[in-house]
């Protein structure tokens, strides 16, 4: 999602260097050009580090007949870039994607810029180098700073070096996931629990009784409807390990759906949390 220079750009760059990257205006259109065969995978970035979780994502994973294949985490470092001649003190403004924002928000603030969101990163630096206003600048990464000729203002304006986005790589088939002793995996699903007392808490249970780790759960309504709460989960386990196949049979029996979406290989870095 996003213009060239987007940071789903450098991710696709850095995890898949050997696919042509596909702009797409949205995450729909995404998604959607996976789905009719115009592109092999999708990465989506679904959570960061600093500004929480991507929402759309989690409406869209359970419509779109995807399935997850690869987890990625990209560290991200933000630049506030202007067209060619601007200073730092000429700016008023900064456009970026609304995430992207929320991770730079103290610093703006420090630095007396306004924030605007914009539909993306890469789209917004662009935009900047079209109007050639001196006091309008875009927060996006070096890369987009190359593409569309801007000048970086003020380097790596994070508000926290741990600022990393979680990306997922979508597959129209699903990754065959052979278990095995050596890999850590990870198992993400979708849930709707039974709208009776204490559903929630029986469903969860049998995760922790049968020794499986949970290290994700969104809750999000679905149909308009304060009684049909969804949830997004991720553990670390295999379907056919002994644990998973007892926490998903319980799971079972205090919801009214159980949507699986992938299995795939765990990040490295989640061995060194």
């Amino acid at each position: 999602q996003g213009e060239l220079g987007a940071y789903s750009h450098l991710a696709c760059r850095k995890y898949h260097p050997d696919y042509e990257p596909l702009a797409c205006v949205s995450f729909q259109a995404a998604f959607k050009a996976v789905q009719n065969g115009k592109a092999q995978l999708a990465m989506i970035p679904v959570e960061n580090s600093l500004a929480g979780r991507v929402s759309d994502i989690y409406h869209l994973l359970p419509e779109g007949n995807l399935h997850i294949i690869q987890e990625d985490y990209l560290p991200i470092h933000h630049q506030l870039m202007g067209v060619k001649g601007a200073v730092l003190a000429d700016v008023k403004v900064a456009r970026s994607h609304a995430m992207a924002l929320g991770q730079v928000r103290k610093r703006l603030m420090s630095l007396g810029i306004a924030p605007v969101e914009d539909l993306d990163t890469a789209g917004a630096a662009n935009k900047v180098a079209m109007r050639g206003d001196k006091e309008i600048a875009a927060v996006a990464s070096t890369l987009a700073a190359e593409l569309y000729g801007l000048d970086i203002l003020a380097e790596n304006i994070e508000d926290a070096t741990h600022n990393t986005t979680r990306f997922l790589t979508l597959s129209p088939k699903p990754l065959t996931a052979k278990k095995d002793d050596d890999t850590q995996w990870v198992t993400s699903f979708i849930f709707k629990v039974r709208n009776v007392p204490s559903a929630l808490y029986k469903a969860l249970g049998g995760f922790a009784t049968n020794g499986v780790n949970m290290t994700k759960l969104e809750s999000y309504m679905v149909g308009g409807s304060f009684n049909a709460t969804q949830f997004y989960a991720d553990v670390e386990g295999h379907p056919d390990d002994p644990g998973m196949v007892h926490a998903l049979e319980e799971l079972s029996f205090f919801t009214t759906s159980v949507q699986v979406l992938g299995t795939y290989r765990a990040h490295e870095s989640r061995s060194r949390s």
